[in-house]
């Protein structure tokens, strides 16, 4: 998943820079690195492994006040110094940090960059390569940086130092995150706002296809064919206190005890003071008058929507079908005449759904974002948003927004049932705050629940999770889960289709446990 900072202003660059990372590391990734620039240009230091690792290379000594900084996931090449970012130019005139993925690279190297002696294995390379080239060929750093931009294919998200001018950092963006943050004398790039809350908390959008030259007094916007643009910043509904971990040792607990405490958020965001579910009317008459439901999502947002096909189906009585983002994209099933679109993302960036977000509006349907961030690309392209009020969150196996998507969309389903005049037998305010209160009780049982683990995990490499119905779909994302968190080989199965292959799966397994117990 990557993810960039970029700070230019009067403060020590490194050590904000370095802190900016550390904020992104729950989007995983295996090396990190910064460049940052002062009169005698650009120093880059970067390390294979954590940001801890980082740390012990940088040069403490090196006075700076402008720099860029990168968490890398490996695409092209593996994880290594020399293919993490930042990268140099030819000359090391020119540094840059990039996220996405350059599906052209390949052709770009043959066509622009033939006898030029490329010091990784990335597709990265090739595009801060591409600015020098265009430039010792005569054109500006801002038409250099602007026409590698049109030439790339793919996504990207890239922030490029000039060691000729310490005082200006070029940024471009397409389909991957970026946002600006902005300041008095200082201002700051991130992929995501919380990794710049310590600086500020106005950010302004950055649009596909634009280019941003940031100073420390100004930014300004361009699009690629040189064309002014002007945005207003937003204020990050964030508090710096709800990203970090306090007491405990680790994100992920603290954030499966906090779901609780989001559920009741949740109940308080939707209800009314008479006790009844609160929606917008627009969402509740794109619901009720859509003939078939879409659910768009991927990997955990994708098992939740699984569950919210059920929750519609059975309680709004409307059909429902559920596809993986990146799969959708390239074989889109026939559609209904009247379909609403429903976009589950917890960051509401996900790159394979936006894809889907953009060629389901070229097509004139409507759209609904369910989403964690306020002010996300998802959220601000999509006709309708629900936000599930879940606050940051940083470990890398989602928990709380897991069970936030599906509080909200058992609102959306109880929503659309009131609005087509179905009654129902349950409160389902009443019944929400029942599971808040069943998931206070199971947090409670820690050490209980450790020594399940224990006693029944920690012998074994294999897991099968099995259940029907919604359940069913619960196994599916408990199986992710734990292949995640403990790299334990896991799947979830259907009660019914054991007969059908899984049996001679868990015969194995038995097995194998039995022979482990015996050499004990």
């Amino acid at each position: 998943m990557c993810g960039i900072v970029g700070y230019i202003g009067t403060e020590d660059a490194k050590e904000i820079l370095l802190n900016g990372l550390e904020k992104l590391e729950y989007r995983g990734y295996d090396s990190a690195g910064i460049a940052v620039a002062n009169e005698q240009g650009v120093h880059v230091f970067k390390e294979k492994g954590r940001i801890a690792a980082l740390r012990n290379v940088v040069d403490t000594n090196v006075e700076t006040t402008v720099g860029i900084g990168h968490t890398r996931w490996a695409t092209h090449g593996v994880p290594s110094r020399i293919n993490a970012h930042p990268h140099q130019s030819e000359t090391a005139r020119f540094t840059l940090v990039h996220n996405g993925v350059i599906e052209n690279y390949e052709q770009l190297k043959t066509d622009y960059l033939a006898g030029v002696e490329l010091q990784s294995e990335t597709d990265t390379e090739i595009i801060v390569q591409l600015v020098d080239r265009f430039v010792n060929d005569g054109e500006t750093v801002e038409g250099a940086f602007s026409h590698t931009l049109s030439l790339l294919k793919g996504s990207y998200a890239i922030a490029l130092l000039d060691n000729q001018n310490a005082d200006l950092v070029y940024v471009g963006k397409n389909k991957s995150p970026l946002l600006i943050g902005v300041g008095e004398g200082v201002n700051v790039i991130a992929s995501d706002a919380m990794a710049m809350l310590q600086v500020t908390n106005q950010f302004v959008e950055i649009m596909d296809k634009e280019v941003v030259l940031v100073t420390r007094d100004e930014i300004t916007i361009k699009q690629l064919d040189g064309t002014v643009m002007t945005r207003s910043p937003y204020t990050a509904e964030l508090d710096a206190s709800d990203i970090e971990k306090g007491t405990y040792p680790h994100f992920m607990l603290k954030e499966i005890d906090e779901q609780p405490f989001v559920i009741r958020n949740i109940i308080q965001k939707y209800q009314n003071e008479d006790g009844s579910v609160r929606l917008d009317e627009d969402i509740r008459g794109a619901m009720k008058s859509s003939d078939r439901i879409y659910i768009i999502a991927a990997g955990t947002s994708y098992h939740a929507g699984l569950v919210g096909k059920q929750l519609i189906e059975k309680i709004a009585q409307r059909p429902v079908e559920v596809h993986i983002a990146s799969e959708f994209l390239y074989n889109m099933p026939l559609l209904s005449e009247n379909p609403l679109f429903i976009f589950i993302s917890q960051s509401g960036e996900t790159a394979d759904l936006r894809g889907v977000l953009v060629e389901v509006k070229e097509k004139g349907y409507k759209a609904l974002t369910i989403t964690n961030v306020p002010g996300s690309t998802l959220s601000r392209e999509a006709d309708f948003t629900l936000h599930t009020y879940a606050g940051p969150e940083i470990a890398v196996a989602s928990t709380k927004a897991y069970t936030a998507q599906m509080a909200v969309m058992t609102l959306l389903a109880v929503d659309t049932a009131n609005a087509r005049g179905i009654e129902l037998d349950f409160d389902p305010i009443q019944e929400l705050g029942i599971v808040a209160s069943a998931m206070e009780t199971l947090c409670d049982q820690k050490e209980k629940l450790e020594q399940i683990a224990r006693d029944y995990l920690s012998i074994t490499r294999n897991c099968f999770f099995i259940g029907r119905a919604a359940d069913y779909f619960v196994c599916l994302e408990g199986a992710l889960k734990l292949k995640e968190i403990s790299y334990i080989q896991a799947e979830g199965f259907a009660g019914g289709e054991l007969k059908h292959g899984t049996i001679a799966l868990l015969k194995t397994a038995l097995q194998s446990l039995r022979l482990r117990h015996k050499s004990m």
